[in-house]
């Protein structure tokens, strides 16, 4: 069986759903990963904050939130290094292997945390997901487009039908865990995220053989043998230095040695990502040899850059202050059965699956009557729109302080603000990522497009710092939060709408045209490094 289906094309089959059949084992594997990701990032703040006599950490709100930030922002940041580790020294296929291998253990740690009565094993765990996830993540839909070399329509087909196994996960994944994990205990819940991962990682290790032959088994190699062990020797040297650094760290740390604040290292966090993204641009504008309309388009990249800087670190409270609101205020109650808070995070996952394809329909009718809105006037839509979800919030949270936090609200609030949080995630992520393809200079497109994942890494730390905001003893902090954040987003609004058209002009010779035929993205889309666009 094997050496026959060595002889097969994997790039010409038709055996799912009319795609190649190596398709069916990356839907799976993604499907699973993200079932895993997604189902117990939410349940982490909720495990943190619980007291120890009910089998959490006691963490205080705000350290819990952090390190849900720094855990969320590493995954997004680790998909840098481990994509150039695929490309000089694995190459895809075995970093998808070493990658979900690292993130089934991590898993296994965290579930085993609950049972082992310290805390090291959690933090162990949430290293190595990192580790497995920007393994696994930007490599994995590297091979998906592989699979189409032709590109085109098929391709984009495939990416879509790639998409589903993402949101089916992730949808699946906090159903269950929420289930599990608050209603028999957080080591179940995590613990099923592990099985979920593991049912992946078999998967893709039985199936990868028979159905992707020899895509992405061998690295990018250079002509010059010599050159090429080389450039390998020095990816091992700094892969095994970077790793060895780290568990120096975790020892010292372990052993109280080393003690780490997670809202300092947030902070320092952002101040740096913010700090290299900002010298990186006046490089690129400064040192970067660019004629006047490629700086013209580098300053537009920028504006863009801060928009979704700030969209993110709304966005991105999800998991940490929407997640304590619904589990803390919001009546969940129906009948004699109590709706775990972690199935409310499934909400706009469910909205991505309705509405992405009809906000991919619209731009596309927009487009061909001449009518698409631009780049900047989508971002600016975008943000207004996630500032009124976040303003509606506001009416409860007021509720809850008059009350004195003697009431519960309807789960209507919620479900309302990530049904507008959905429709600005669908105006600015596949814009924003097409934005970053057609404007980047061709030679710095790779290099931009990590600019974009670091305004998302920016956002996830920010909304990790101000995400333990919700609590029941501090009810006015709640209003002022989502206050906050609504006039941030509208504000951010309101100044893009104002520079849309000399935004406009910047940008002239480049349409706006593939917007409209760019693929749908949206949680977990765009949160999954909206990868095709990267490695296209």
């Amino acid at each position: 069986m094997s050496a026959a289906a060595e002889t097969i094309d994997p790039t010409k089959s038709r055996g799912f759903f009319g795609h190649p059949v190596g398709l069916s084992t990356l839907f799976a594997t993604e499907m699973w990963e993200r079932f895993s990701y997604y189902g117990i990032r939410p349940l982490l703040i909720l495990f943190m904050t619980t007291a120890v006599l009910n089998g959490g950490f006691g963490f205080d709100r705000p350290m819990a939130s952090a390190i849900v930030g720094i855990y969320a922002a590493s995954v997004y940041l680790a998909s840098l290094p481990g994509g150039w580790i695929a490309d000089r020294w694995f190459g895809l296929r075995k970093s998808i292997q070493v990658g979900a291998v690292l993130i089934t253990c991590g898993h296994l740690s965290i579930g085993l945390t609950s049972f082992m009565g310290t805390r090291t094993p959690f933090f162990i765990g949430l290293i190595l997901i990192v580790l497995g996830t920007g393994l696994l993540k930007p490599n994995i839909s590297a091979i998906v487009g592989d699979l189409y070399p032709e590109g085109g329509a098929r391709r984009d087909a495939g990416f879509s039908v790639f998409y589903m196994g993402i949101n089916t996960g992730a949808t699946a994944g906090q159903l269950v865990t929420g289930l599990l994990g608050e209603k028999i205990g957080y080591g179940w819940g995590f613990g099923v995220a592990g099985v979920g991962m593991l049912a992946g990682l078999l998967w893709y290790t039985f199936l990868q053989r028979r159905t992707l032959g020899d895509i992405g088994v061998e690295p990018t190699r250079l002509p010059d043998p010599i050159a090429q062990a080389k450039r390998e020797n020095q990816t091992k040297l700094f892969t095994y230095l970077g790793v060895g650094i780290l568990a120096v760290v975790v020892i010292l740390a372990a052993v109280g040695v080393v003690t780490i604040d997670p809202q300092t290292v947030a902070s320092w966090m952002t101040a740096v990502l913010v700090g290299i993204a900002v010298v990186y641009f006046i490089y690129i504008f400064a040192a970067g040899n660019l004629n006047s309309n490629e700086k013209k388009r580098v300053v537009v990249i920028f504006v863009l850059f801060v928009a979704a800087a700030i969209f993110w670190a709304a966005f991105e409270q999800a998991p940490t202050s929407l997640n304590l609101f619904a589990k803390d205020f919001t009546d969940r109650q129906f009948g004699s059965f109590e709706v775990p808070a972690l199935w409310y995070q499934s909400i706009n996952s469910f909205f991505i699956i309705i509405f992405a394809p009809i906000f991919g329909a619209l731009w596309t009718w927009l487009g061909q009557r001449n009518m698409n809105p631009s780049s900047p006037a989508k971002f600016a839509g975008g943000l207004a729109l996630a500032g009124i979800g976040f303003a509606l919030m506001i009416i409860p949270a007021n509720s809850l302080v008059a009350a004195h936090g003697a009431l519960r609200v309807s789960g209507l609030w919620l479900t309302v603000s990530y049904l507008f949080q959905t429709f600005a995630e669908l105006s600015i992520s596949p814009v924003g990522l097409s934005s970053m393809t057609k404007l980047s200079p061709r030679r710095f497109v790779g290099q931009m497009m990590g600019i974009w994942f670091l305004a998302t890494s920016v956002g996830n730390l920010i909304a990790g710092l101000v995400g333990g905001s919700v609590d029941p003893e501090k009810l006015e902090q709640t209003p002022k939060l989502f206050t906050g954040t609504a006039i941030a987003l509208f504000a951010a609004s309101v100044v893009l709408a104002v520079l849309v058209i000399p935004i406009s002009r910047m940008m002239k010779g480049v349409g706006d045209e593939t917007d409209a035929n760019a693929e749908p993205a949206g949680n977990p889309i765009e949160k999954d490094f909206a990868e095709q666009r990267g490695q296209d």
